[in-house]
């Protein structure tokens, strides 16, 4: 085994969370290794390999897949995540430099302050250690740091400053959607967006690929690469293809070493003096389970038995109808508009706040497969795919998901190529949301009718949004948590957790700018204990 250089902080995950961390105390002069199992791509790379992908409507398919970092595959499930439980939960992410916002939809939300208070207000779920208060500094600096363009409307979240942008102009469809909706009562607002309307930090205006799931081809949208390659810039060393296995611990309960495994399988053990675990929801605790020692026979910060608990993510069903227009949906970015009359209420006491959105992405490959597997050819083939694509709308819908500790990750028997185990999962959804999805069914229904839909699908399966939530869970009592209100392991005084997996409930929107404000948040707590 190797021994590497120690450092004053040792990152796991290169992430918006870790990315965000190692750029802050690098800055601040702070000796910084950050490791990610994945391999560094130039996005020229990723944008030549999606020109070349067969399949154009795998988000993942640019990405390629490593067979010492793997990943759930969308056209493969059950490859790398075993299913366990009632429900098979099979979300995307990617294991590179910069991690899954490399083709995300760029939405950044704040959450509500009720969904701080889930608890104390509806009587369900868990409360955050602290108010929306606390963390709203934090949400005004991480949407400065990742670029957000953002409406000047009152979103339900109380603001100390605007957004750092004007929101990109909406569509054609995004503005008739919001007059059809609005001649209803309900809202259709502007999205807040990780992605430029103007120049900003160094990087380009969208220019309306609507390409930005798999890959955004000019930069314009935020991904977390960007401040992995500013952690660097600032002194951080970021060791890719470095597969973390074992976290070590001394006797006292503090951290002393990850040890990690190249592509090959070698081994090198990495010391510091603070630890920062920064993988996603299903990394994390897998990576905690794993180093389970004599000192510590559950695994690191699972004195609670916690580590992989309260898996959430926000269920979604869908649908798509031919509208009675044209309507022209895939000019501009792939998501721009959103349906919020749903987010908080009385009614959260009996079932799951929701968010609707409406699809701004090209339909036009699906639309062309179902043509051809119809049997059209030639001309009205050519015909039907221009009328279709013009007037189909796509819905699709977020769930909020209480904590439940019967929802997990644990260990599974069967490994992956360097022996290490895969994550198994035991998921289900409640009636909790399920009442909820059968309200969004309705809704979509009235929906549909209010455009006079035609050729109504509708998908209810209640699909991750890949927004893992949940698994080494934030909270007051050391007895059914992991991290207390600083993202610190209640049982390792020098052991950090970034990332949605410390979220105690996640409300019913992407969850990325949490992500991000509660990384800037550690971040100045650990620039404050190195100091």
């Amino acid at each position: 085994m190797a021994v590497s250089t120690a450092g004053d902080v040792v990152i796991v995950g290169s992430g918006v969370a870790g990315s965000l961390v190692a750029h802050r105390l690098a800055k601040a002069g702070a000796s910084v290794i950050v490791l990610e199992a994945g391999p560094r791509l130039a996005r020229w790379q990723i944008v030549e390999n999606f020109r070349r992908a067969p399949e154009k409507r795998d988000p993942c398919a640019p990405y390629p897949l490593e067979r010492h970092a793997p990943r759930p595959e969308p056209t493969n499930p059950g490859s790398y995540l075993v299913n366990r439980g009632a429900q098979v939960y099979e979300p995307q992410f990617l294991r590179l430099v910069g991690g899954t916002t490399w083709h995300w939809a760029g939405a950044a939300w704040r959450l509500l302050p009720a969904d701080f208070a889930l608890r104390t207000r509806y009587g369900v779920g868990r409360d955050w250690p602290f108010p929306y208060e606390t963390l709203e500094p934090w949400y005004a600096q991480a949407e400065r740091e990742l670029g957000v363009a953002g409406p000047d409307i009152d979103l339900g979240s109380p603001r100390s400053s605007p957004y750092p942008m004007p929101p990109l102009p909406l569509s054609y469809m995004d503005r008739r959607f919001g007059e059809v909706l609005a001649a209803q009562s309900l809202h259709a607002v502007p999205e807040p967006m990780a992605r430029n309307s103007r120049v900003y930090d160094g990087r380009p205006p969208c220019c309306g690929a609507n390409n930005c799931m798999p890959v955004c081809p000019i930069g314009a949208l935020y991904h977390g690469a960007t401040h992995a390659d500013k952690a660097e810039r600032a002194g951080a060393t970021l060791i890719a293809q470095a597969v973390a296995y074992r976290i070590e611990s001394n006797e006292r309960g503090e951290i002393v070493a990850i040890d990690y495994k190249d592509p090959h399988g070698a081994s090198t053990r990495v010391t510091g003096k603070r630890f920062v675990i920064a993988a996603n929801g299903i990394e994390t605790p897998k990576l905690l389970l794993m180093s389970a020692s004599a000192r510590f026979p559950k695994g690191i910060a699972n004195g609670s038995d916690q580590v992989g608990r309260n898996l959430m993510d926000h269920p979604g069903i869908g649908v798509s109808f031919l509208a009675n227009e044209a309507l022209w949906p895939g000019r501009g970015p792939v998501e721009m508009s959103s349906v919020v009359d749903f987010r908080d209420g009385a009614f959260r006491g009996q079932q799951a706040a929701k968010k609707l959105h409406l699809s701004n992405a090209a339909p036009t490959l699906v639309v062309t497969a179902k043509l051809i597997e119809d049997g059209l050819t030639g001309g009205e083939l050519d015909r039907q795919i221009r009328e279709r694509s013009a007037r189909r709308l796509t819905l699709g819908s977020f769930h909020e998901q209480v904590a439940s500790p019967e929802n997990r990750v644990t260990l599974s028997a069967q490994k992956d190529a360097l022996g290490l185990p895969r994550p198994e999962i035991t998921y289900s959804i409640d009636d909790y949301v399920r009442r909820s999805g059968a309200d969004t069914r309705a809704l979509f229904a009235r929906i549909a009718g209010w455009f006079d839909g035609q050729e109504i699908e509708y998908d209810d399966a209640l699909a991750p949004s890949s927004h893992i939530m949940g698994t080494a869970i934030m909270g007051r009592d050391a007895n059914d948590s992991v991290v207390d209100a600083d993202c610190r392991a209640h049982e390792h005084p020098n052991l950090f957790i970034a990332g949605s997996a410390v979220m105690p409930a996640g409300g019913s929107v992407n969850c990325t700018l949490t992500i991000a404000a509660l990384a800037l948040r550690l971040a100045d707590t650990l620039e404050a204990s190195l100091r």
